[in-house]
């Protein structure tokens, strides 16, 4: 089978669509499938290259804004490759459009990954741009998907709220086992006393994360609990349209300052690095797809705090997971909570989340459930259990 994955993000900026692409695109060349990625060109990318593990991926050249991301090359590549089967990751960019024209040149399928962009949170972020982009292009091109991918149960509604009535599967996103390989502690542990616990969060520094939630939380428990002087919270992730800054002065203002590090993006053998350093993991968030960090916290054994927005209602199930809601006081509690736990109950949970991830959430797995998807799309195949058409 040729299968081709289209995609805008090719670079570490790209956050879990990335992941999912590189191990997905990896996971299916393993079952002997000729595989291709194609996605845009970026800055990041010449120095990015050699880090990417899946497939041969293509970075095409972008005219114009990057938000929107044309690439007029797009096309002809997609008529050149052949493939049997398209699989798009993402919406509201030219690579939906480019998908589009394709399919109007051929007759094989597509498949549309959304990855949470189709939340209602989602949605109503940029409402005006997303409109006009669903009706240019993007709802035609959801429409004409002959199955749409969800991560997770709550995804799928949320692709039917959007008034969708394709067939939906429901294949969540896989993970790899931590790596045994050492590495040096993280560069940011050198302002960190050995003897404080470390409550890492990694990931994009936006506003739908809840971080300003976490910081008034963070706030609140320091000043009620003694035990939260041995902790350390750690905020790892790049910054997005300033938020960073507004994060640290909140901090300041909250006069916790000295107990919240901002350490900056951590990739590759930092980001391993920054998982061992980590006693617990936190993600406050206000939507989710389904989030590749929560999966990989588990994968190093880590105690989770998150909000049933993080669509992994199994973490929970099997006390992997502390629930909390996006609320400051929630939060507070949750942290309360944590804090309170002995070693060995913390280590217990971080051991269950491990297991949870190496029996549901290999990548082996995953791409095993999508490829009798593309063949059930084909004709080639019965409809897999995965698939709901109602």
């Amino acid at each position: 089978m040729k299968i081709v994955h289209v995609t805008s993000g090719l670079v570490r900026a790209a956050a879990g669509v990335r992941e999912v692409v590189a191990a997905l695109s990896a996971a299916q060349q393993t079952f002997g499938h000729d595989v291709a990625v194609i996605g845009l060109e970026h800055p990041d990318w010449a120095n990015e290259c050699c880090e990417w593990s899946g497939a041969t991926a293509y970075a095409l050249p972008v005219l114009g804004p990057r938000a929107f991301g044309y690439a007029p090359s797009m096309i002809k590549m997609l008529l050149e490759a052949k493939p049997n089967i398209v699989h798009s990751h993402g919406l509201w960019m030219y690579p939906s459009a480019a998908n589009l024209f394709w399919r109007k040149s051929c007759s094989a399928p597509y498949l549309i990954t959304s990855h949470g962009m189709l939340d209602l949170w989602a949605v109503r972020n940029a409402r005006w741009k997303k409109r006009l982009a669903g009706w240019l292009y993007e709802d035609v091109h959801l429409r004409g998907a002959a199955c749409l991918h969800a991560l997770c149960e709550s995804e799928a509604e949320a692709i039917r709220a959007y008034g969708l009535h394709n067939p939906i599967c429901i294949i969540p996103s896989g993970i790899d086992k931590a790596p045994n390989t050492p590495v040096d502690p993280p560069s940011w542990q050198k302002d960190i006393s050995l003897e404080k616990k470390v409550l890492l969060y990694l990931g994009r520094l936006h506003p739908k994360k809840g971080l300003s939630n976490l910081l008034h939380a963070w706030s609140m428990v320091n000043q009620k609990q003694h035990s939260a002087s041995n902790w350390q919270l750690v905020v790892a992730g790049w910054n997005q349209g300033g938020h960073e800054d507004d994060l640290k002065l909140l901090a300041r203002q909250q006069y916790v300052e000295n107990s919240v590090s901002f350490v900056g993006p951590q990739f590759e053998a930092a980001k391993q690095a920054s998982y061992r350093r980590a006693d617990a993991f936190i993600l406050p968030s206000l939507s989710e797809g389904l989030p590749m960090v929560i999966l990989e916290a588990w994968a190093y054994s880590l105690p989770v705090l998150m909000t049933p927005k993080c669509n992994l209602p199994e973490g929970f199930q099997v006390q992997a997971a502390l629930q909390i809601e996006a609320e400051p006081e929630s939060i507070a509690q949750g942290l309360a909570t944590l804090f309170a736990m002995t070693d060995e109950e913390r280590m217990a949970m971080g051991q269950r989340g491990q297991m949870l991830v190496n029996e549901r959430f290999t990548w082996s797995s995953i791409a095993t459930q999508m490829l009798s998807v593309y063949r059930w799309v084909l004709g080639q195949g019965p409809m897999p259990d995965c698939v709901h058409t109602e």
